[in-house]
């Protein structure tokens, strides 16, 4: 008899609140915002081994991010290319080099102001681990964005 009245109770509790919802929860507009696309991002551009060409796939990711940045202050862009282990070192700081500013130039092309690019390459320095493995994620480039919205 007791479980009875508690379950009742329970429910009626629960259904009283149903009826509250005006002014209790906010619709799924005023609590749900679209994302800032006008900050500061952070992407990556992955290569084939030993390659600086942009792949296909490169180039869409590149011009996706250009045109969501289209209306935006782009303040600053770092372009910093890495490669893997492999190789030599100074053929991995060329290499890192030539994939850095082969991303730049993409990016300028797509209409990003020339001045605000810093493009570096950094060749294997971090690409051997304190174990001695190789890091074949390395043959990428960090595209480091500073944009904020147009005054």
């Amino acid at each position: 008899m007791k479980r009875t009245a508690l379950v009742a109770v329970t429910a009626g509790l629960a259904l009283a609140g149903c009826g509250m919802g005006s002014g209790l929860f906010k619709s799924r507009d005023a609590l749900v915002a679209a994302p800032q696309t006008c900050v500061p991002q952070r992407f990556e551009i992955y290569f084939a081994d030993s390659e600086a060409r942009l792949t296909g796939a490169a180039r869409q990711a590149i011009g996706a991010t250009a045109a969501q940045l289209r209306d935006c202050d782009i303040q600053r862009v770092q372009v910093i290319g890495l490669s893997d282990a492999r190789g030599g070192g100074a053929a991995n700081q060329s290499l890192s080099e030539r994939r850095a500013l082969a991303v730049a130039d993409a990016l300028k092309a797509a209409g990003w102001p020339v001045p605000v690019f810093d493009v570096d390459g950094v060749g294997e320095t971090g690409a051997v681990t304190e174990a001695g493995a190789r890091e074949p994620m390395r043959r990428r480039t960090e595209v480091l964005v500073e944009a904020a919205p147009r005054r």
